[in-house]
């Protein structure tokens, strides 16, 4: 659990310093003046200064920070982030949301190199290297989620009076599951390299979308890529991730507006610990591939238009082309803090929720 929880930490706090470094890569390269690279939040436990920047270590391990020259306070200097072009201070700005996708595109190689399960249809059979029928997703409240299945389970078998009947198609799960509606049936689930059985009633009337025992599944085949090709495979990877992540964002919004109930729970910190947890478990392909998917989300959220993520400040820039003059500091500043508090606020009380889900 330790080890677990350590990696998880790493993991998260790594992609944070990257997203900066990001921002301080471009930010050197149009010769604006790096004050400081922190790893975590202030107040600073260790600083070294390299050149003309402090490179700090800081009391509060839940994130990083560039400051640079001129951001905070506009300054006249060349080397100020303020004197910049506009052009110049957005791509500083958005260096830090690529980096993240750049990430998912390192990880996802690794991941496509190593081997993975991709989703193959139930008519594809021939080159097919270990089929298997993978749960994707999991209802709230259903037969499934009631008997401890997880996302990436693999259901090898159904047995049924004592008869095992082996299945590696989606058709062939539906079908048994349809005929043993309201009965008690064993699945042979794998998790990983764990092979165990688990008992569930089928619904005989489960709510409109969900399946009777309230799973989404794939058919999946183990794939591997040589080391040439992996890159453009996490390329395309990253690609489609980010497009589900959009799709799925948008049905979110469309079903919030007509008052529709989505099923949808946020995630803090906590929670992310546990699915990380999850992952580890099913192996390293599993979880350098919800990494990737950590850092696509990651990306997306923070070019989002809200003030205190680089979206927001995107925005301002957006603002200011428009008027022909920046924004006044003060007021800039004060809708920063708000929406950061906001933010924070948000943060907490998902990690409370987090946390009451463990007891």
């Amino acid at each position: 659990m330790v080890i677990t929880i350590l990696i998880t930490f790493i993991s998260l706090i790594g992609l944070i310093i990257l997203h900066e470094f990001g921002h301080f890569i471009m930010a050197k390269r149009f010769g604006v003046k790096v004050e400081e690279f922190g790893v975590g939040l202030p107040p600073r436990i260790f600083g070294k200064k390299f050149g003309e920047t402090i490179f700090s270590l800081n009391l509060f391990p839940f994130g990083a920070f560039v400051k640079l020259y001129g951001e905070e306070e506009a300054k006249e200097d060349p080397r100020s982030f303020s004197a910049k072009p506009i052009w110049q201070r957005a791509l500083i700005v958005v260096a830090g949301v690529v980096s993240f996708w750049i990430v998912s595109v390192i990880l996802l190689s690794f991941v496509f190199w190593l081997g993975t399960p991709q989703a193959i249809s139930d008519e594809e059979n021939q080159k097919i290297l270990n089929p298997k029928v993978q749960i994707v997703a999991i209802a709230p409240n259903s037969p499934a989620e009631s008997v401890g299945l997880r996302p990436g389970d693999a259901i090898l078998a159904f047995e049924i009076e004592n008869k095992n009947f082996p299945v590696d198609k989606i058709k062939g799960v539906q079908e048994f599951t349809e005929k043993y509606k309201g009965d008690e049936v064993v699945l042979i689930i794998e998790r990983g390299k764990e092979t165990f059985e688990v008992k569930l009633i089928p619904r005989v009337s489960p709510p409109q979308g969900e399946g009777a025992m309230g799973v989404a599944l794939a058919r999946t085949s183990f794939t591997r890529y040589p080391w040439y090709q992996a890159p453009f495979q996490g390329i395309v990877g990253t690609f489609n991730f980010t497009l589900l992540v959009v799709q799925g964002w948008v049905q979110v919004l469309l079903s919030t507006v007509r008052g529709v109930s989505t099923g949808v729970q946020l995630v803090g910190p906590v929670g992310i610990f546990g699915l990380v947890s999850q992952q580890i478990q099913l192996g390293i392909n599993y979880f350098l591939q919800f990494i990737a998917l950590i850092s696509i989300y990651l990306a997306l959220f923070n070019i989002l238009p809200i003030p205190a993520l680089d979206g927001g400040k995107l925005f301002f820039l957006a603002a200011e082309k428009i008027r022909g003059k920046a924004i006044p500091q003060k007021i800039e500043q004060r809708i920063t803090a708000f929406f950061f508090a906001l933010l924070l606020a948000l943060i907490v009380f998902i990690t409370f929720k987090d946390i009451q889900k463990l007891f």
